[in-house]
């Protein structure tokens, strides 16, 4: 079934791959024997649901989950279940498409007010004063 991110996206199935590992730490006696943890990897580079500019977007969000071949990389082992794990997975892909979708506003550049360049000046020139006065004592007067 494929993923909807939002009204206008939705990944399809054949983007995701889904494989069940057997999940780390303490378990009782099914630990070594279910395979619960999820392991989804979402071809990033081939996809055509996403536009250029959404990749790279998502590429900088994924971070060290992102592979050198362009796969995102989920691990999903917080729960006891393969199916929750699976939700888990799913919706933290979704959320992080979701937040790459977001595009940024583009920064305006500034220009100092006459008042913030008064306030720096004066600032100099009350630092350069206490260094002044931090100099050798003359005895002459």
């Amino acid at each position: 079934m494929p993923l909807p991110v939002s009204p206008s996206v939705v990944i399809p199935d054949s983007d995701i791959a889904l494989s069940f590992v057997r999940s780390s730490g303490p378990g009782g006696q099914n630990v070594n024997k279910v395979a619960s943890a999820v392991q989804l990897r979402f071809d990033l580079a081939s996809t055509a649901a996403l536009d250029q500019r959404v990749k790279h977007r998502l590429r900088g969000l994924a971070g060290h989950r992102l592979t050198d071949d362009g796969a995102i990389l989920i691990v999903a082992r917080n729960h006891r279940t393969q199916e929750r794990n699976r939700a888990e997975a799913l919706e933290r892909l979704s959320e992080l498409v979701r937040r790459a979708l977001i595009e940024p506003r583009p920064r305006k550049p500034t220009r100092p007010t006459r008042a913030s360049k008064a306030r720096r000046l004066e600032g100099k020139t009350r630092h350069g004063r206490n260094k002044r006065l931090r100099g050798r004592v003359s005895w002459e007067g």
